[in-house]
């Protein structure tokens, strides 16, 4: 990736709201190079979507889940479509509740749910649906609570702070992206 398509990612994670005209001003190029840098990011897939995170506490959430799982066995293809399906029908369904369904490793487990909820009660309804799907044998269910309401907040959900670890990785590790 390009110095200048690196800057431009890390405007767009700030703020994706703003124009080709003030982007081109904040990164030191022509506002036609910004949209065709765009155009090309988003063709590459590195540009996926343009969005804005809201202040979930404001919208009724009062805790954001950190549910972390491990599988007994390893799904076969069909299961892990199987899971990729009901988790989009839920997503869908359920408004924010379940927002990230990945697999990994850390901590001793192999996967994780990030989820927002309204209160604990919803809360463990989710834990009550994950540990109902029949595609999946969990094990080693465990959950990280993060509440939302609280007013000692360190640092809270926000791409901005990203933005700025793109741009200090690149400076101090002298990467080229190219």
């Amino acid at each position: 990736m390009k110095d200048i398509e690196l800057k431009l990612v890390s405007e767009l994670l700030n703020n994706s709201r703003r124009s080709d005209r003030d982007l081109a001003k904040a990164i030191g190029v022509s506002q036609p190079t910004v949209s065709r840098l765009i155009k090309k990011l988003e063709k590459e897939g590195i540009i996926k979507e343009f969005t804005m995170i809201p202040d979930f506490c404001k919208l009724g959430y009062e805790i954001m889940a950190l549910t972390f799982f491990n599988l007994q066995r390893e799904p076969s293809p069909e299961e892990s479509e199987k899971a990729r399906e009901i988790s989009q029908e839920h997503s869908e369904k359920s408004l924010l509740e379940i927002v990230m369904l990945e697999r990994g490793m850390g901590l001793g487990y192999h996967g994780v749910i990030v989820s927002f909820h309204e209160d604990y009660p919803s809360y463990l309804k989710l834990r009550e649906r994950v540990a109902q799907f029949d595609f999946w044998e969990l094990s080693d269910v465990e959950s990280f609570l993060i509440s939302l309401v609280d007013e000692n907040r360190y640092l809270p959900l926000t791409f901005a702070s990203l933005a700025k670890h793109l741009l200090t990785v690149k400076r101090k590790e002298g990467t080229n992206y190219e």
